[in-house]
């Protein structure tokens, strides 16, 4: 099992749009965490996710490369588009939980 954690530092003034963007794309997946900063460097927006193989990982980046994820509004994609325009910067990490 993985855990792949994208962090971004969202524009001034973006960051909650950003987070709730993200939770209308995964609102489906349970196994997807959406957080902001409380305490640490303003403007973070934190995308944490499980998944079993980078397999799984690779296959849904080439679905939401082709427009199309399952169970994610049409809508939402489209709104998805503009999604790098409320950040500045941002970091993938992947993790291998041990058993």
């Amino acid at each position: 099992m993985l855990i792949i954690r994208e962090t971004f530092t969202a524009k001034p003034g973006q960051a909650t749009k950003l987070a709730k963007l993200f939770k209308r794309v995964f609102a489906n997946d349970p196994k997807t965490v959406v957080m902001t900063d409380l305490i640490g460097c303003y403007n973070t927006v934190v995308l944490e996710r499980q998944m079993a193989t980078l397999a799984d990982f690779e296959q849904e980046i080439n679905e939401y490369k082709s427009g199309k994820l399952p169970d994610v509004d049409p809508a939402v994609m489209e709104e998805m588009k503009g999604y790098t325009e409320l950040w500045l910067k941002g970091k993938r990490e992947i993790f291998q939980i041990v058993d």
